[in-house]
């Protein structure tokens, strides 16, 4: 008996293992491409976080022009071609904010960074299960899982609705 055991040993399967090497490792990539995945979902998470930005900074601008439209004499007032300026800024792309990703031993974390260079966590996503959490501290997340990346419906919801300033990871 001890040495049937030994030459499987020998051979790549271990003792009282009920998988085999090949099996173990299809797990192991599987975990990787659902990994890969989170991550990849990560950014688009913060794509749709900036777009909502921008969205909401051009609606913030628009109104000021309208404020602010033209002088006595008829020209464009300077806080209107300010705001216009801003506006087409912000169509081509140019965000004053920015998210960035830190990579822990269990989340990556969602950093808000704003033009100050002031940072603020805005969300955990669990690495291996694509779990979302609002952020408790700066460290640590909130009890709860408020979206799955993983699952299809979840993730649609979340990159249609999720806005930039976090309202929507508090709990449905």
């Amino acid at each position: 008996m001890l040495i049937s055991i030994l030459l499987r040993v020998g051979k790549g399967a271990r003792p009282n293992c009920p998988y085999s090497m090949s099996e173990t490792t299809m797990q192991a990539q599987a975990q990787q491409v659902i990994a890969d995945s989170v991550l990849k979902n990560t950014y688009l998470l913060i794509e749709a976080l900036k777009d909502n930005y921008r969205q909401y900074s051009i609606r913030g601008h628009q109104r000021s022009v309208e404020n602010f439209d033209f002088t006595y004499d008829g020209s464009p007032s300077v806080q209107s071609q300010y705001h216009q300026r801003k506006i087409d800024e912000l169509k081509s792309g140019k965000c004053d904010i920015d998210y960035t990703v830190e990579t822990g031993k269990k989340y990556h974390k969602v950093i808000l960074v704003t033009c100050g260079n002031s940072r603020s966590v805005h969300c955990f996503i669990d690495k291996n299960t694509g779990e979302v959490y609002k952020s408790a501290t700066w460290k640590s997340p909130a009890k709860g899982v408020r979206y799955d990346l993983r699952l299809i419906a979840d993730r649609e919801y979340l990159l249609e609705n999720a806005d930039w300033s976090g309202g929507y990871l508090y709990a449905k």
